[in-house]
């Protein structure tokens, strides 16, 4: 591995790219502590430091973190990504319902040029609704415990703020593009692990705290826990990464055909479906409906709700298990919407493929949904576990939630997702131009070339 890292810095085009990609990464961050004009910023950090011990602080917890923590701060760069995400997700759920949209997403290159442009300005109508209504949110300190964070409320903070967060959300859009063309990797995928991954300083100084090496009778860790931990941090990690990478082949086989004097086809070639074929999603829509209650109830003060949202707090069994079975859910309903086993049958049969022992057209595609029903349970049964194992270790070991969230949950599942993509997209390269790359597969096949 230390000499595919070696060989990278040989490549000027390789270099080039990741010191492109890393340069971009590194404007983001900054951007993130480029505070939000007519905010103050001690009293809403104050806010904050408020909203978290509640349940409101929920899911101000989840958007901070895909955020880069730039929401806590209310800087340029707030909204982060999410616009983003969100319109993409509405784009992709309209094309598996609107005939119109459904033949663009079939017309190839220039119809995803299309579906890309309609994503940006989906994007920026979320930004623009989202940024005004975090201006009149922003305005009433009776919503702060009476703290005034905004220094001069009226219609032009309002303007100011909603031209400010969507610039900053259409900038960030333009960064992760620029990532995609011209760097390595996916650009957005990357901004948001480059958020996630910013929180490790602070859940390590929070866990060297806990284990206070050099003052052990402050110390909440001892060592058999810390080793413990490490022992588990390396479980899941491995188990997502097999989760991940895990697919299963079906074997199609291409009849030959005689055009004039050629021949064509007659190969073998298989048909990859994934195990998580739904990736983060589920968790995301499980994490955005569940937390909702809780955060309405930091405004509502009606016992009976309130009562509600204290049994929907994180790691009460109530809460695993609605969460747990909301994610399984999302889990079939998103992969019910992505794969469209009738229009992979027909590309199969149109181009003369088959599934040996299967006939073609319909019983190709009833197998092919056979088959993705039953792999995708234990996919989703593993994403609903990832998912309320941070919750589970937070309150067995006794550790902050920010340190256990590391063990699994969604940054772990992007984190391991975007790092596997990046690789695999260094390692193409590195085999292109005749060089050793990170696994040992391809070495092999590096030496056979």
């Amino acid at each position: 591995m230390l000499e595919a890292f070696v060989n990278i810095v040989k490549i000027p085009d390789l270099r080039k790219k990741i010191f492109f990609t890393l340069g971009l990464i590194a404007v983001y961050r900054i951007g993130t502590y480029i505070p939000t004009p007519g905010i103050d910023g001690a009293k809403l950090a104050q806010f904050f430091a408020n909203l978290a011990q509640s349940q409101g602080g929920a899911l101000f917890g989840i958007m901070n973190m895909f955020s880069g923590g730039a929401i806590s701060r209310l800087t340029i760069f707030a909204l982060g990504i999410m616009p983003y995400i969100s319109s993409s997700i509405i784009i992709q759920l309209l094309t598996a319902v609107i005939p119109a949209l459904e033949k663009l997403a079939k017309e190839g290159e220039a119809g995803h040029k299309k579906i890309v442009q309609y994503t940006r300005y989906g994007t920026i109508i979320l930004s623009v609704i989202q940024s005004f209504f975090i201006a009149m949110w922003l305005e009433n300190p009776a919503r702060f415990q009476g703290l005034q964070i905004v220094q001069f409320p009226g219609w032009s903070f309002r303007i100011l703020t909603v031209i400010t967060l969507t610039s900053g959300t259409a900038f960030i859009m333009w960064l992760g593009e620029q990532i995609q063309e011209y760097g390595i990797g996916n650009g957005m995928s990357l901004i948001i692990t480059a958020g996630i991954v910013s929180r490790i300083p602070t859940a390590m100084y929070q866990l060297w705290a806990l284990f206070s090496p050099f003052a052990p009778e402050k110390a909440q860790l001892d060592p058999f826990t810390l080793i413990l931990m490490i022992v588990m941090l390396v479980a899941v990690v491995v188990a997502v990464i097999v989760v991940t990478q895990g697919q299963r082949k079906i074997p199609v086989q291409y009849a030959k055909r005689v055009v004039g004097r050629k021949i064509y086809g007659g190969q073998s070639t298989f048909l990859p479906l994934r195990v998580n074929q739904a990736g983060v999603i589920p968790i995301i829509f499980a994490q955005s409906i569940i937390l909702f209650p809780a955060t309405i109830a930091g405004f509502v003060p009606h016992q009976g709700f309130q009562n509600f949202a204290m049994a929907l707090t994180k790691g009460e069994w109530l809460y695993n298990s609605l969460y747990a079975l909301m994610i399984m859910f999302f889990a079939y309903f998103y992969t019910a919407i992505t794969f469209n086993p009738i229009d992979i049958a027909d590309n199969m049969k149109k181009y003369g493929g088959f599934v040996p022992g299967i006939r073609p057209g319909r019983q190709t595609a009833e197998y092919l949904d056979f088959i993705m029903t039953r792999i995708t349970f234990p996919g989703a049964v593993f994403l609903a576990i990832i998912a309320v194992f941070p919750s589970i270790i937070s309150s067995w070991l006794k550790i902050p939630y920010l340190v256990a969230s590391f063990f699994g949950g969604t940054g772990l599942l992007i984190i391991v997702g975007v790092m596997l993509d990046t690789m695999k997209q260094v390692e193409s390269h590195l085999l292109m131009r005749h060089y050793e790359g990170f696994m040992k597969k391809g070495r092999i096949k590096a030496r056979m070339s």
